[in-house]
């Protein structure tokens, strides 16, 4: 994923989208919308989304099928996903959602502060974790270009000035050392 990934927001109310997105908007980060549990589906299988902010009932596939989908697809399984509910905390959704791997649930009306505080720590994280599996990636790349062909050892022994047959230490007198 791209260091520029947006930030999808769902939600069916316009008034509740742009006031989502003006909270958001001083991250400095892409927004994009989406006013539906299938539309946000299809913008996540499309790429690009580094945090999705979903609405818990959404028309169409709710929140929680959502995430249950993203899960099982390894290019979204690792999207954090904030839930937005506008109803008291419940415990059976709150217990849902963790169990689903939700970074957070969030009770409308939001804090905007807090959210975007929350959004930024979320988002920040999840981009330096995907730095860190793509360097990752590319030192195991350069560590197979170095392997040599089978056989031939990649390093030298330690011990390899030692006569073979003899211990390791033997020369220098270690091992009478270490038998006293």
């Amino acid at each position: 994923m791209p260091p520029n990934a947006r930030i999808l927001i769902v939600d069916d109310h316009e008034d509740t989208l742009y006031a989502l997105e003006s909270a958001l908007a001083p991250l400095g980060h892409l927004l994009g919308r989406a006013t539906s549990g299938d539309e946000a589906l299809k913008q996540l299988l499309r790429g690009n989304v580094g945090l999705l902010l979903l609405d818990v009932r959404p028309p169409g596939t709710g929140g929680l099928d959502v995430v249950r989908y993203m899960r099982r697809l390894e290019q979204t399984q690792l999207i954090p996903v904030v839930l937005l509910t506008g109803f008291a905390r419940d415990p059976q959704l709150a217990a849902a959602a963790y169990a689903l791997g939700v970074a957070d649930l969030v009770t409308q009306p939001v804090d905007p502060w807090a959210l975007r505080t929350k959004i930024r720590h979320l988002y920040d994280a999840h981009q330096r974790h995907l730095a860190l599996e793509r360097e990752v990636r590319a030192l195991r790349a350069r560590l197979e270009e170095r392997t040599p062909t089978p056989g031939q050892p990649a390093l030298p022994h330690p011990h390899a000035h030692v006569p073979p047959g003899q211990p390791a230490g033997a020369h220098t007198g270690e091992l009478e050392r270490d038998r006293t």
